[in-house]
C-alpha cells in the first residue's frame, strides 16, 4: 500500500510506518543543519506520541520536506527502496545475508545499533545510511573491500570511520555513503574480513 498524504485536518490514527516516515525527515533535517539537535529531540518526541496524522503535520510545517513526499519501498524496485533500523531504549541488529535497501535510516535514543555488511545483499555498487545516535551508539561492520565516504556530525559525541584499505581503494569497490549526526553518543565503522565458512 502506498503512503498516503498527512491530513492536518485527519482524525485517522497514525500508524508505525507513518511515524518511521515522520522521523527519517526530522533525521534528515537535522543532518542538514536545518534543526538543533534539541530541536529533533522534541519533535521526535512528539511524533512517538502522536495519535493521529493531524499530530503529525504541525512538526513539518517549517521544513521543506514533508513526510508524505518521502520516498517509499514500492513493489519490483520501481521506487528507490528505504529501510529503517531503529532502538529507542533497547538494541537492533542487521547481519548476515539480508537484503540491504539502497537508502537506509538508523536511529538510535538511549539504545544501540549493530549492522554487519561483510555478509549481505547489496541492491547497487552504492549505498547510503544515514545515522542518527543521542544518548546511544551505532556499530556498522564493512567487508575489506568496501569504500565508506563519510559525511557524518559529532556534538558531544564520538564519529570514527575507517581508512580505505588496498581492496577497497580499487574504482569498482562498493561504496556506503554514511551520513547524519551523533549527540552525547557515537557512530564508528569498523573494517573486518568475512568469517570462515563454517564458523558460528
Amino acid at each position: 500500500m502506498d503512503p498516503q498524504p498527512f491530513n492536518s485536518n485527519s482524525r485517522l490514527r497514525a500508524s508505525d510506518a507513518d511515524r518511521d516516515r515522520a522521523a527519517t525527515v526530522l533525521n534528515e533535517a537535522l543532518a542538514e543543519g536545518r534543526l538543533t539537535a534539541e530541536e529533533h529531540s522534541e519533535r521526535l518526541d512528539s511524533i512517538y506520541a502522536a495519535k493521529t496524522q493531524a499530530d503529525l503535520v504541525p512538526l513539518f510545517d517549517d521544513l521543506p520536506v514533508r513526510p508524505d513526499a518521502a520516498p517509499a519501498r514500492a513493489p519490483g524496485g520501481s521506487k528507490r527502496s528505504t529501510g529503517r533500523l531503529i532502538a529507542i531504549f533497547g538494541g537492533a541488529t542487521r547481519k548476515g545475508a539480508w537484503h540491504v535497501p539502497e537508502n537506509s535510516t538508523a536511529v538510535t535514543i538511549f539504545g544501540g545499533a549493530d549492522i554487519d555488511l561483510r555478509e549481505a545483499v547489496l541492491p547497487a555498487r552504492e549505498i547510503t545510511i544515514t545515522a542518527f545516535a543521542m544518548f546511544g551508539g551505532i556499530g556498522i561492520t564493512v567487508p575489506p573491500e568496501m569504500r565508506v565516504v563519510d559525511s557524518g556530525t559529532a556534538i558531544f559525541g564520538g564519529w570514527d570511520a575507517p581508512r580505505d584499505s588496498p581492496e577497497s581503494a580499487r574504482p569498482d569497490a562498493p561504496v556506503l555513503h554514511l551520513k547524519g549526526a551523533c549527540v552525547f553518543g557515537g557512530i564508528g565503522v569498523n573494517r573486518k574480513n568475512r568469517k570462515p565458512k563454517g564458523d558460528s
